[in-house]
C-alpha cells in the first residue's frame, strides 16, 4: 500500500529551497560553485528524494545541474525569449491553449515539485493563465463545442500537485466528455517525489472513463530509483499508459552512452522513451544548448545502438508550427 496523501504534502513542503542547505547536504561549497551573485525570480526546489539520488561532493551532477542556479541564466543569448515555444499566441482562453490539431492543453496549475533551470515555461504568466474556479466551467464549454477534440492535456506547472480529490474531478469532468478518448498528464512529480502517486489517485486513475497516458520527463538514468520503478508498475497496473520525454542538455545526457542507457533503464521501468527535444530557448536556459547537428549525431548513435522501438523521435518545437518539428 502506498503513503497516505499527508505523506507527500509533507514531502514538499521539506523540499530545499536554500542553495546553502542544498550544497551542505551535498557536501559542496557554494565558493567553488557558479552561482548567481544576485536573487532570482526563478528560486530553487528540490524535494529531499530527488537530491538523495545525486552524488554528494560532486558539483557536475547531473542530477544537480539540472536544478542548481547558474551564474550563466543571467547571460543575454540571442533569440532566448520569455514565450520560445508560441504559448501566449495559442492561449484559446485562460487556461486553455489550443496549439495542435484534436487536443487541447489546459495549464491546471502553476505549481512544481521540482524546478528545473532549464524550463522553458519559467517566464511564463501563470497568475493571468491558470486554470481556477469558474474558468473550469468555462474550458469545459470549449471543449464540449468542438468534437474534434479527442484528447485533453493537463499540463502546467505540474496537474499532479493538486489534491486527489481535486485532480480526481477536473480529470472526470473532461473525461465524462463524450468525444473525449484520452486524458493525457505531463507530469514530473512521480520521478522526483515519488510518494505523491497514492493509493486514492491509483483509484481515479483505474475508474476513470477514458484512457490515461502519462508522460513523464526524465533526463539521465540516475533519475530512475527502485521507488519511482514500484509507482510505475503500480500505475502500469492501472492501465496507465507511460512515456518518457527528455530534454537534450549541455553537460547533462549530451552524450550517445547516457541516453542509450536512459532509454534501456526507461523500458525497464515500463516507460516507452517518446521524445528527445532540443532546447526550448527560453530566456536563462542559454547555457543547457547543445547544436542541431550534436543532437543528429546523438540521435545516429542511438539508432545504431538500440532497437527501433527505444529510440525516442528526436524533436524541436517551432512557435506556430501545427506539429512538433522532427530532426531527423
Amino acid at each position: 500500500m502506498n503513503t497516505p496523501s499527508a505523506t507527500w504534502q509533507q514531502a514538499l513542503a521539506d523540499a530545499f529551497d536554500s542553495v546553502a542547505d542544498l550544497c551542505a547536504y551535498l557536501q559542496l561549497s557554494p565558493a567553488d560553485l557558479s552561482l548567481p551573485r544576485q536573487a532570482t525570480a526563478f528560486p530553487l526546489r528540490v524535494p529531499r528524494d530527488f537530491a538523495a539520488r545525486m552524488q554528494a561532493g560532486n558539483p557536475n551532477d547531473p542530477l544537480l545541474r539540472q536544478v542548481l542556479p547558474d551564474l550563466a541564466e543571467f547571460n543575454d543569448y540571442p533569440g532566448y525569449t520569455d514565450d520560445p515555444v508560441g504559448d501566449l499566441q495559442a492561449v484559446a482562453q485562460t487556461g486553455v491553449i489550443h496549439k495542435y490539431h484534436g487536443r487541447i492543453l489546459l495549464i491546471a496549475t502553476g505549481a512544481c515539485a521540482v524546478h528545473c533551470r532549464y524550463c522553458f515555461r519559467r517566464n511564463f504568466p501563470y497568475g493571468e493563465l491558470q486554470l481556477s474556479g469558474q474558468k473550469i466551467d468555462s474550458a469545459l464549454a470549449y471543449v464540449k463545442q468542438r468534437p474534434e477534440i479527442s484528447e485533453v492535456i493537463l499540463s502546467g506547472g505540474d496537474p499532479l500537485l493538486h489534491s486527489d480529490a481535486k485532480l480526481e474531478r477536473l480529470m472526470r469532468r473532461f473525461a465524462e466528455i463524450r468525444h473525449i478518448k484520452r486524458i493525457r498528464i505531463h507530469t514530473r512529480t512521480p520521478v522526483v517525489l515519488p510518494q505523491r502517486i497514492t493509493d486514492e489517485l491509483l483509484a481515479a486513475f483505474s475508474a476513470l472513463p477514458a484512457q490515461i497516458v502519462m508522460v513523464l520527463h526524465v533526463n539521465h538514468a540516475q533519475e530512475l530509483s527502485d521507488s519511482v520503478k514500484r509507482i510505475c508498475t503500480e500505475l502500469r497496473g492501472c492501465d496507465v499508459t507511460l512515456l518518457n520525454q527528455s530534454v537534450l542538455l549541455k553537460g547533462i545526457n549530451d552524450d550517445g552512452e547516457r541516453l542509450r542507457e536512459l532509454s534501456e533503464k526507461l523500458f525497464s521501468f515500463n516507460i516507452l522513451p517518446y521524445y528527445l527535444h532540443l532546447l526550448d530557448r527560453a530566456s536563462g536556459v542559454g547555457h543547457f544548448e547543445v547544436s542541431e547537428a550534436k543532437a543528429r549525431s546523438l540521435h545516429q548513435y542511438l539508432q545504431r545502438h538500440l532497437p527501433g522501438y527505444l529510440v525516442p523521435k528526436l524533436v524541436k518545437e517551432q512557435a506556430g508550427a501545427a506539429f512538433k518539428i522532427p530532426i531527423c
